[in-house]
């Protein structure tokens, strides 16, 4: 006989969220942890740890998190805090903020790139849905180091 245990605390492993293939969410995304998208995604996603756009994965909207592996396409503004990825068969149309930028070859990126400090704010916190922190200009790197 199958008997059934009482969880009291949440695993205190990392949470990853997955959108599969053929999938389509029509809405605003929002976890504390990684989400990985290899479906489609039309809305703001907001992923505390990092966001993982597959090959055949796609979002129209905002985009923000700590670190960004985009191997599909995003159209949007695409924020991330700490690295972004962009690999070869990527596209993104759109601004990007970020501290540390990795461009394959092959890679389309169309739009302002902004490099330097950024800060990932709580959805809702700035007035934007994606908690996107503008940065005043003087703290904004212009040149990549």
């Amino acid at each position: 006989m199958a008997r059934l245990r009482e969880r009291s605390e949440a695993p205190n492993g990392p949470v990853i969220s997955i959108i599969g293939p053929g999938m389509r969410v029509e809405g605003d995304c929002f976890t504390e942890g990684t989400l990985r998208i290899e479906g489609s995604v039309t809305g703001t996603v907001h992923a505390g740890k990092a966001v993982v756009v597959g090959k055949e994965g796609t979002v129209q909207g905002d985009v923000a998190t700590q670190d960004a592996v985009v191997a599909g396409r995003v159209t949007g503004t695409l924020l991330a805090a700490s690295r972004l990825e962009v690999q070869a068969t990527a596209r993104i149309e759109g601004e990007v903020h970020t501290r540390r930028l990795q461009l394959e070859d092959g890679a389309v990126l169309n739009g302002a790139v902004r490099m330097g400090e950024v800060e990932l704010g709580s959805p809702g916190e700035t007035g934007h849905a994606s908690g996107i922190h503008a940065l005043p200009a003087d703290r904004m790197v212009t040149e990549a180091v």
